[in-house]
């Protein structure tokens, strides 16, 4: 796919989406502000048992300019509420991917967890992607004041 349809004469570009299944919901943002549009299960209702995960389908596949991803990430409300999470969080859509677009749920809450169609599962927020020029194995990497110090090392 040419990437014209995606530019706009203003500068500004789109993000496309096909339905695969007609009950499907497009992402939408809740606020103006919000980084993140909410996406929604597109599937017959199913229970995540506590300690289990689960593929939840969005009923949409999606095309994006190159340069950009999508990341899938949890719910605030699900996660503190129910202990639901994006398994693999956060979840990337790569702009050449062009398959449905599905959301891991893993439920670490203690109660069984119902996904119905329609119920918002996870938010996308989509960035622009930097990629380096070169990739240069060196002998020696440029040190600094921090080394080798992590996982903790800066303090608690």
């Amino acid at each position: 796919m040419d990437a014209t349809p995606f530019y706009n004469d203003n500068g500004t570009w789109n993000l496309l989406f096909t339905k695969l299944d007609p009950n499907a919901t497009i992402p939408t943002r809740a606020t103006a502000q919000s980084a993140g549009m909410d996406l929604t299960a597109c599937c017959d209702d199913v229970t995540i048992e506590p300690g289990a995960r689960m593929l939840i389908p969005t009923g949409l596949s999606m095309a994006m300019p190159p340069g950009y991803e999508a990341q899938i990430r949890p719910r605030s409300g699900l996660a503190l509420k129910h202990g639901i999470t994006v398994l693999n969080s956060p979840g990337t859509v790569d702009a050449d991917y062009r398959g449905p677009v599905g959301v891991i749920l893993i439920n670490h809450g203690t109660e069984p967890f119902a996904v119905k169609s329609g119920d918002r599962i996870a938010q996308m927020v989509l960035n622009k992607i930097e990629a380096p020029r070169r990739v240069i194995q060196v002998p020696e990497l440029p040190s600094t004041e921090r080394g080798q110090g992590g996982f903790g090392s800066t303090g608690v």
